[in-house]
């Protein structure tokens, strides 16, 4: 376990780095926000807007294509997750417009979390893979998306974990309006 959280360290730090051009600070806990301006005391939160429609619209497109997933499921994802923000972080550690935990964005093969192309790219291979995995159940599927297909498998569906639950409610919410 240690070593794990080592590597997700080392891998938050690299990409800090690759993004602010400067070497992430030492983390002083494993939820130091690693933004942190040390030398002025404050935070440097990259701020970005949301990417332009037409822009994500393309992404999607192709990624959604190339993996045989729907682009509608690819949208309410990227919008439930980041607002379409390729900048965002969650206060967990996930990053980019799918919103990657470092050691997802690994396995994927993601070397700039916030790179939309990439980013979208590996988030729906995971959607992918998790669709396959659960037959095509959206619940079990954005539940393990947002909640791990671990807790997922353990609990036979949907966790009782009040956001995977608001989670995939406003999913299938915004799926059913299309």
């Amino acid at each position: 376990m240690a070593a794990s959280i080592q590597k997700q360290r080392a891998s938050v730090q690299k990409q800090v780095s690759a993004i602010t051009g400067k070497a992430a600070p030492a983390a002083a806990s494993f939820f130091t926000v690693p933004w942190v301006d040390t030398v002025a005391g404050g935070f440097n939160v990259p701020a970005c807007d949301p990417m332009p429609d037409e822009q994500l619209d393309k992404l999607i497109e192709e990624s959604s294509t190339h993996e045989g997933v729907k682009p509608d499921l690819v949208r309410a994802v990227i919008s439930e997750e980041s607002a379409n923000r390729p900048c965002a972080v969650s206060p967990k550690g996930a990053q980019g417009l799918m919103q990657l935990m470092p050691e997802t964005a690994s396995v994927f093969g993601v070397k700039n979390p916030f790179d939309p192309r990439e980013n979208v790219d590996a988030g729906t291979k995971m959607l992918k893979q998790l669709l396959d995995k659960y037959g095509g159940d959206l619940s079990k599927t954005l539940s393990a998306y947002n909640a791990g297909a671990g807790r997922v498998d353990q609990e036979g569906g949907v966790p009782p974990i009040a956001e995977t639950v608001n989670y995939v409610k406003d999913i299938l919410e915004k799926l059913s309006q299309k």
